[in-house]
């Protein structure tokens, strides 16, 4: 269908453009090499957020270029929304446009705690354009409006793709609080249930998920939908890689759990978790 966007969303990304500040890029668009993306919402998405890292500078230059890139996106995402509603998603996709500036806005608190928490990090463009937790959290932030909105399906689909070229997997009705940072990435899940809170920080192959499954009352073969399942994790803490958080449980506060644990009870605030007993390795010499 064709969609043409009528909010203000373009007026203001264009002023936060010019707002951005070190360590932010600042300048013109940089020339980066392109990259090329199966799905057109991904690249148009980072081009409206983050344009002097996508080859994007005529958004520099005029705010109705801003609205132009808007229109052709939503154009996608009302493609993406037609099948699976009988009702004009036209309204749906101004909303989550409408949303990008605040969405803007929280991703670049999602860069500050990727470059503070990693040490490898060396600039704030190499968080945006090459971390791939940064692009999962960026598809997950805008799926979630359309979850919120009551279009589980296409927020799914985008949630997937994103999978797809991160390895992380963070369904789009986890609900996640600001400066969010996956380091490394591979294998991470975040259940469709899942709270996180600010400043949490989680290595890979990380779990939250369910610890079991409930079935509904009339089909033994139908598992209950709809339900909390999945854990809540409170502001400021850290997960190691491998670690394994299940069920509908809470961690609190300033928290750190060390790496291949398995957590199925509440964790109190101010509290670490670790394993106390590791396994001993032995050594012999080759034959």
């Amino acid at each position: 269908m064709g969609y043409s966007y009528t909010g203000d969303a373009h007026d203001l990304l264009f002023e936060a453009y010019g707002a951005d500040a070190e360590p932010f890029p600042t300048g013109q668009a940089m020339n980066f090499p392109p990259v090329e993306q199966r799905r057109a919402e991904l690249r148009l998405l980072r081009r409206l957020l983050f344009p002097r890292c996508w080859n994007a500078p005529a958004l520099l230059e005029d705010a109705s270029a801003v609205g132009e890139l808007l229109s052709e996106l939503g154009s996608l995402y009302c493609g993406g929304l037609e099948p699976y509603t009988d009702a004009d998603p036209t309204a749906v996709v101004d909303h989550v446009l409408d949303r990008l500036p605040e969405l803007r806005a929280t991703l670049k608190k999602d860069v500050e705690a990727a470059y503070k928490g990693d040490p490898a990090a060396k600039s704030y463009v190499e968080v945006i354009r090459s971390y791939p937790g940064f692009q999962a959290i960026m598809m997950q932030r805008v799926a979630h409006v359309l979850y919120e909105a009551g279009e589980p399906e296409y927020a799914r689909e985008l949630t997937e793709y994103a999978k797809t070229v991160t390895g992380i997997d963070v369904h789009p009705g986890a609900e996640i609080g600001d400066y969010f940072f996956v380091d490394h990435g591979t294998g991470v899940v975040v259940g469709e249930t899942a709270t996180i809170g600010d400043w949490v920080r989680l290595y890979q192959d990380v779990t939250l998920g369910a610890l079991h499954f409930e079935e509904e009352e009339d089909n033994e073969q139908m598992l209950k939908k709809g339900y909390k399942r999945h854990p809540d994790i409170g502001d400021h803490v850290v997960i190691g890689a491998g670690t394994k958080v299940l069920g509908a449980i809470t961690v609190g506060d300033h928290v750190s759990i060390g790496a291949n644990s398995w957590v199925t009870e509440d964790v109190p605030a101010n509290t670490s978790v670790f394993i106390s007993d590791h396994p001993e390795q032995e050594r012999k010499p080759n034959e």
